[in-house]
């Protein structure tokens, strides 16, 4: 059975950092495009950022330079450091993998399995 399970999430105060950790299991994503997602309260769930299983990443570009997405190959992990956090990053933070690997996935049609989701709050 596959699974991702995400974890790191919580309720913390503006400016504040947070690093989420995504473990998979049952199989292994080491080719697989991976990516965090997030969906803030009565929104739609948009891309945060994905990395290929070269190492290349993809972000949103209003979140370049708070977030930092990585992942390790060798232990089926993920994670994304959350710098300098605003009340508008409040969200349930997803991380999913894909199984198309030609290309960097970055539309949540595109992914293939899905973690339960945490829940970051960003109180102001």
């Amino acid at each position: 059975q596959v699974q991702l399970v995400e974890s790191g999430g919580g309720l913390v105060q503006t400016g504040d950092s947070l690093r989420l950790s995504c473990v998979a299991s049952g199989r292994t994503f080491r080719t697989s495009p991976m990516g965090w997602f997030r969906q803030p309260p009565g929104k739609e769930r948009e891309l945060v950022a994905a990395i290929m299983w070269s190492g290349y990443r993809r972000y949103v570009d209003s979140l370049k330079g708070r977030f930092t997405i990585s992942r390790d190959n060798a232990k089926n992990t993920m994670t994304l450091q959350m710098n300098g956090l605003k009340p508008e990053d409040t969200a349930v933070y997803y991380c999913a993998a894909s199984s198309r690997t030609s290309y960097t996935p970055t539309n949540p049609g595109e992914y293939d399995y899905w973690g339960p989701g945490t829940q970051v709050t960003v109180s102001s």
